[in-house]
This record gives structure tokens, sequence and C-alpha cells, in this order.
């Protein structure tokens, strides 16, 4: 396999990375329906629903769908996250007010020892991987490229028609991908150069913001594709047919 033409600076190295991903994701998501799309395998999952059905205290979005959001938390997979950013002078406000959780949750986060608790989190479905994607994605572009003004939360209409969600998303990707292809070094290591205001972008060098956004992006495609497998296995391993279903409402 040659090598010619590949990028070995620092934000090839991340573009090469991303677009692997996405092309990956690309040809594992090809053939969604609505169906799998707003499959709930278990009791208790978060997904997107129409407003007047949300189940979680935050849920959000601006349209007639919201997407599930939980309380506010530190999770115990984060415990270690949050003494980086006290070892590097955050102080236990600001951390605070990066988790939006009390000074006293922090105090105690940060006084544990040993290992932490498991998480219990709720199961997600490809929906609700898809909308977190979309609305970290458009946040992120508007606070870095874009007039830096919008609210993140109000950005993706959720829609519950997979070809409408994959559609947004891909564009929203492309945006993502144009505008990391013209970053300059100095922008890399500029800190604050995203000001996303849900999490630590602001005080973090932006090349740290692009490691973290493919991150992202690698690990809810990595769960989407077990949630695709799952979907096929229910009707496959007992010989079932999958059900017809109408689509939902646009």
């Amino acid at each position: 396999m040659g090598t010619t033409g590949v990028r070995t600076d620092r934000l090839g190295l991340l573009l090469a990375q991303f677009d692997q991903a996405r092309e990956t994701a690309q040809v594992r998501l090809t053939g969604l329906s609505d169906a799998e799309y707003l499959w709930e395998p278990v009791d208790g999952c978060w997904s997107i629903r129409p407003r007047e059905e949300a189940v979680t205290p935050r849920a959000y979005g601006p349209g007639a769908w919201v997407i599930d959001k939980g309380a506010p938390e530190i999770p115990a997979s984060e415990y270690a996250e949050v003494a980086r950013q006290a070892a590097g002078g955050m102080s236990v406000a600001k951390i605070a007010e990066d988790w939006s959780v009390s000074v006293e949750r922090v105090e105690e986060v940060l006084a544990h020892t040993g290992e932490p608790e498991p998480d219990v989190v709720p199961v997600t479905t490809i929906a609700w991987r898809l909308g977190h994607l979309h609305s970290g994605f458009a946040g992120q572009w508007e606070w870095s490229f874009g007039e830096r003004r919008r609210e993140p939360r109000l950005m993706v209409d959720f829609a519950p028609s997979a070809d409408l969600a994959l559609e947004r998303f891909w564009a929203e990707l492309d945006r993502w991908r144009e505008s990391l292809g013209a970053v300059t070094e100095e922008q890399l290591d500029t800190v604050g150069f995203s000001q996303y205001p849900y999490g630590s972008d602001p005080d973090d060098p932006f090349i740290s913001v692009l490691f973290g956004a493919n991150l992202e992006l690698i690990h809810h495609m990595a769960e989407i594709a077990v949630l695709r497998d799952l979907w096929r296995a229910r009707f496959t391993t007992g010989g079932g047919q999958e059900p017809s279903v109408s689509p939902p409402p646009r």
C-alpha cells in the first residue's frame, strides 16, 4: 500500500482519521429504516420523541421532536478528567460550572479514592446517538467557525425519519470537514479557538477539541454498529421476519 500524498502533520493525521471514520460510518448506516432508527431494545431507553412525550428532565430541541437528556451529573468514567482539570489549575467553581453541577459534587468527586462504582446509564437508540452527534458537531461548528452566538441545543431539528436525519447529519459533517481543512497551525494551538459553551472547549487548544470530536464520532458510530447488528440478529437468530411498520409522522 503506497503512501504517496499521505500527510503526517498534526492536522493531516486528524483529518485522515476523521475521513476514515466518516467513510466507514456512511457505509455502515446504508439501509437504515425508520423502525430500526427508533428501535428501543430495552425499557427505559433514551431516544428522540415528540415534545409532549419527553421522559427526561432536560430534553431539548427547537421543533416538534426533542432528544432525551438527563439531570446534570459527573459520571464515574469522567472522574479522572475532573482530577486533570483540577491538577491543571481549574478552580472547583469553574469545574462545577463546566459540568453544570454543584461545587459540593465536584469536591465529592475530587475527594473520592479507589475505583468508582460503575455508572448506571440508559441504553440509547440509534436516533439518540445520531441526534447527539449532530447536535455536538453543529454546536462546535457554530462556536468555532460561525457567529458564536446560537444556542447549540436549538440548532438541530430532530427528525423521526432516518433518511432525513442522515441527510442532515452528513451535510453537517461535510461543513465541519470543509472548515477544518483551512485551519492553520497557529489556530490548532489557540486556547479558546472554540468557544462551545458546553464542555471545556474554551479552556483547550483547538487541536484537543478536534481530537475529542474525532473520538466522539468514532465511539458513537461503533455503538450504532452494534445496535444494527442486534437489530438484524433479533430477526435472524429465531427465524422471524422483520415487522412492517408505517413511517413515523414528518
